[in-house]
C-alpha cells in the first residue's frame, strides 16, 4: 500500500554562489552561445537540465504518452512556468511533464501560472533530494495542486498535494506495483511499475 513519506533525502550545500535574477538570465542567453546546453533558474541557481539519457528520458515518454491519452492537447513537456509572485523574479522552473487547464496553444506569449496547472511532473534519476525538497517547496509556495516526482532508482512515484504554508501537507510513496491516479482525472488510473523497464532477472546481463 502506499507509504506516507516523512524522510526526505537531505541536500549537501554547494559552495555559494552567484543569484541570477530573470532579467540576468534572459540577457545571458541571448549574449551567449550555449553550445545546446539547457538551463533552468530556480531560487537564482542556474541548473544544468543535462542531456537526457535513456533512465530518464524512457519513463519520461512512457508518461507523457498516458497523460496525452487522458488530457490530450492539455499536456505540455520541459516548457517554463510562473511560480508565486516572490519566487518569479529569481525563478523559471521548466518542469518534465505538466498538465493544463487549457489547451497549451493558448501560453503562446506567456509562460502558464500556477492557477493554470492541474499537475506538474518531474522525472528524477540523479537529483531526487533536489526535486523533493527544493523543487517541492517551490511548487507548494505557487499553491500548485498537485506534484508527482518519478523516482527512477527507488521505482517508485511520489504524490505531493494539499499545498499550504509553503509545504505540501500530503506526500505519499507509491511503489511500483500500485496504482495511482490524478486529482484531475481520477477515473484514470496509471500502475507506477508501467513507467520503468521490466526488472532485469537474476544472473541476466
Amino acid at each position: 500500500m502506499p507509504t506516507t513519506l516523512v524522510e526526505i533525502p537531505g541536500v549537501v550545500e554547494d559552495s555559494p554562489r552567484k543569484r541570477w535574477t530573470r532579467a540576468e538570465y534572459e540577457e545571458f542567453a541571448e549574449s551567449t552561445v550555449l553550445a545546446g546546453q539547457k538551463l533552468e533558474l530556480v531560487e537564482g541557481d542556474l541548473i544544468d537540465k543535462m542531456g537526457k539519457k535513456r533512465p530518464h528520458s524512457n519513463p519520461l515518454e512512457k508518461l507523457n504518452r498516458w497523460l496525452l491519452g487522458v488530457f490530450g492537447d492539455f499536456v505540455n513537456r520541459e516548457v517554463p512556468i510562473d511560480v508565486a509572485p516572490e519566487d518569479n523574479p529569481t525563478s523559471e522552473p521548466e518542469p518534465d511533464l505538466i498538465v493544463l487547464n487549457r489547451e497549451y496553444t493558448e501560453f503562446e506569449s506567456q509562460n502558464p501560472g500556477p492557477d493554470d496547472l492541474r499537475l506538474v511532473i518531474e522525472i528524477s534519476d540523479s537529483r531526487l533530494s533536489y526535486d523533493l525538497r527544493t523543487k517541492a517547496d517551490l511548487y507548494a509556495r505557487a499553491g500548485i495542486v498537485e506534484y508527482w516526482v518519478l523516482d527512477v532508482i527507488g521505482r517508485r512515484m511520489i504524490v505531493h498535494r494539499d499545498p499550504g504554508n509553503g509545504r505540501y501537507q500530503s506526500v505519499v510513496a507509491y511503489g511500483e506495483d500500485e496504482k495511482i491516479s490524478c486529482l484531475a482525472a481520477p477515473q484514470a488510473e496509471l500502475r507506477v511499475g508501467d513507467t520503468f523497464p521490466a526488472p532485469k532477472e537474476k544472473g541476466s546481463k
